[in-house]
């Protein structure tokens, strides 16, 4: 019998912050620099590192990271972008926030990520880019969606922020597509608090990124566009419309400490997950999330799925049965076109998206972050195996 939970309830997610992480921004505290100093580009540096990328641009959330992302790809009136409808309503809302249209396609019915072919499906003469959503921590296929962005000579952004330290065909995400996105909000891989980054290997992409964060302006002399105004060390032109989304030196301090820990982090997610799926693959009601051969899922979240048809209870009396029971589960994602603000504004309607309606109307994200102890991990399979056969009654 599982132990009682409910007087030490685990969350789905949470930080796992040392003394090491407090005294790195200690250190930010009692220096010169608070923000817009030295740690941004050191962390910046150590990213671009992690993850293979030559340029890494930090930015103030992960959302900002999606909005910048979407700018440098050229997104703006007119313009659509293909994504997955199984994800944070962020990736969409910065299609939006750049005047484009977000353009839903389904997703894989075994890992919840955004299908090729159903994305090849929605392309249009207006397409601009595709969005494809690591979904759980596990890459998207890039192989398949590299193949169509060449033949339509449009762009891939990435959205990896459940992927930090995942790898795919042996190496790591973070270079694979044209834009890849990274959040660091606290049930992150690591984390900065708040916080986001994008890196790319193209330069003109990083420029474009450096400039959105910083409202648009520049101070290199070779980018003035008017000469009729007096120059000197003050000077600076906004030269596009750029938003504040700078990232400060007390984040990155912590980031910095945080990413000397991500190999542990996410060794310690796979430890859990492994444990879970031997567990749940017992059982002929639940569902565990599938790896594809080449990929080495980072494991954000670990997406159980309920096999209703041979349950008498629904979803919802399984998910508040084990919240009672002391686990924080949560649920990955209501689908964003489902979300009053799409219906209303782009029609949608339930039964557009069949797999990624289904994928969500079975999903419990199950607790899992890296300060799990195994006491932890076999209570929580105790628990579900408990709540489970209860519902078969």
């Amino acid at each position: 019998m599982p132990r009682d939970r409910s007087s030490s309830p685990l969350p789905y997610g949470r930080q796992w912050l040392d003394e090491e992480d407090v005294q790195s921004v200690l250190e930010i505290l009692r220096g010169d620099w608070i923000t817009q100093g030295p740690a941004i580009d050191l962390f910046e540096n150590n990213l671009c590192r992690a993850v293979g990328a030559r340029f890494a641009v930090a930015f103030s959330s992960g959302t900002a990271a999606l909005h910048g992302a979407v700018y440098a790809a050229g997104v703006g009136p007119g313009a659509e972008v293909v994504t997955s409808p199984l994800s944070f309503v962020a990736g969409a809302n910065a299609v939006l926030y750049q005047g484009g249209r977000p353009v839903f396609a389904d997703v894989s019915a075994d890992t919840g990520n955004l299908d090729p072919e159903a994305a090849r499906r929605a392309l249009s003469p207006r397409t601009r880019a595709l969005l494809p959503v690591d979904y759980a921590g596990h890459p998207a296929d890039l192989e398949a969606l590299r193949e169509i962005a060449r033949e339509r000579g449009i762009l891939i952004i990435e959205d990896a922020a459940h992927s930090l330290g995942a790898r795919l065909g042996g190496r790591p995400v973070g270079a694979l597509a044209d834009l890849t996105t990274f959040s660091f909000h606290p049930v992150k891989t690591i984390t900065t608090g708040e916080g986001g980054a994008v890196t790319t290997d193209d330069e003109a992409l990083a420029h474009r990124l450096r400039l959105f964060r910083t409202h648009g302006i520049t101070r290199e002399a070779g980018e003035f566009l008017h000469g009729d105004i007096e120059r000197g060390p003050w000077y600076y032109e906004m030269i596009e419309l750029g938003y504040n989304y700078r990232i400060t030196d007390l984040q990155c301090a912590l980031g910095l400490s945080q990413l000397r820990k991500l190999d542990a982090f996410v060794a310690r997610r796979r430890a859990i997950v492994d444990r879970y799926r031997e567990a749940f693959n017992k059982s002929d009601a639940l569902t565990v999330p599938a790896s594809r051969p080449g990929a080495e899922p980072a494991w954000h979240i670990f997406p159980l799925r309920l096999r209703l048809d041979r349950l008498s209870s629904s979803r919802g009396a399984i998910f508040k049965a084990l919240r009672e029971r002391g686990l924080g589960v949560q649920v990955h994602y209501i689908p964003i076109p489902l979300h009053p603000y799409y219906r209303k504004h782009f029609g949608h309607a339930p039964g557009e998206f069949p797999r990624a309606e289904a994928y969500y109307a079975a999903e419990i994200s199950l607790p899992l972050f890296p300060r799990m102890n195994d006491t932890d991990v076999e209570d929580v399979i105790a628990i579900v195996g408990e709540v489970v056969e209860e519902a078969r009654a």
